[in-house]
């Protein structure tokens, strides 16, 4: 099954420093990345908090990062901030290339997310493929993967570890060296444990992007009252066969209790349990 990609933006990258510069300024190690698959990869404010989660595909002589579409000028004003001197060009290609999803297929230019899910890049419209306009199986498909998003209303307010992109190094190299947060995501790796983690959710009633997640029986949610936030947040979602699905985190001493949508009185999330 194809499916035409929406609501994703682009990016070429360029330039005879193009590798150095990514390699700089992303969590994973772009040395490693081949020419057939995609590489996660975060791209951190100081604090170690993500901005964005990037799709990487090396792409002839350069880079293409894709990314929710919400997010573009605030990431495209981000890495420019950073080129200096570097012989690096940033391109936005949202309008030339169509991104194609697919589930199962083999194409052999395909660039591989894992190994049901893969990204074809159209360039100039010339891959002649039948999509499926049902673009929720798609993302139903990356809620099943535990595959995770960062969009605008979710930018900076989680740590890597948070979406589990520490785990086998997903999305996150403990050796490659420097990069913006790299001292916070490394110290929580090297000398913490992360407390909050990504798991699957479904519900009969709707979720948002952004939703809380509260658990009223949480020491947290009893000590601090009305002023409580809640023990996790919702990063993915689908409706799927008339139920709704996310991706979320959570505070794992809070995984097998009742957990509802921004208050006690909120609808109930299910946990999945793929343990």
């Amino acid at each position: 099954m194809f499916f035409q990609i929406k609501n994703r933006a682009l990016l070429r990258v360029s330039g005879s420093d193009a590798e150095s510069f990514l390699q700089a300024q992303l969590s994973n190690d772009i040395f490693k990345l081949d020419d057939q698959s995609i590489q996660l990869s975060a791209y951190c404010q100081h604090q170690g908090k993500m901005i964005v989660l990037l799709w990487v595909m090396r792409f002839k002589d350069s880079f293409l990062i894709s990314f929710p579409e919400d997010l573009k000028d605030k990431v495209i004003t981000k890495l420019q901030m950073f080129i200096i001197m570097s012989e690096v060009i940033i391109e936005d290609f949202s309008e030339r290339c169509f991104q194609i999803g697919s589930i199962n297929e083999n194409h052999k230019n395909a660039y591989s997310i894992n190994e049901n899910l893969s990204l074809l890049i159209d360039l100039d419209r010339q891959i002649n493929q039948e999509l499926d306009p049902n673009s929720e199986i798609w993302n139903k498909a990356f809620i099943d993967s535990q595959i995770p998003e960062v969009f605008l209303s979710t930018s900076e307010k989680l740590v890597p570890q948070m979406l589990n992109l520490d785990i086998n190094e997903a999305g996150v190299s403990f050796s490659k060296g420097c990069y913006p947060g790299q001292e916070v995501v490394a110290r929580l790796h090297y000398l913490g444990k992360a407390k909050r983690r990504l798991f699957t959710f479904k519900s009969d009633s709707e979720m948002q992007i952004g939703d809380n997640l509260f658990c009223a029986s949480s020491k947290a949610a009893k000590a601090r009252g009305d002023r409580y936030k809640g023990s996790g947040i919702v990063v993915n979602r689908v409706e799927y066969n008339s139920k709704f699905y996310c991706l979320a985190t959570l505070d794992v001493e809070l995984k097998d209790n009742k957990i509802t949508i921004n208050n006690e009185y909120g609808n109930t999330l299910k946990r999945i349990n793929y343990e």
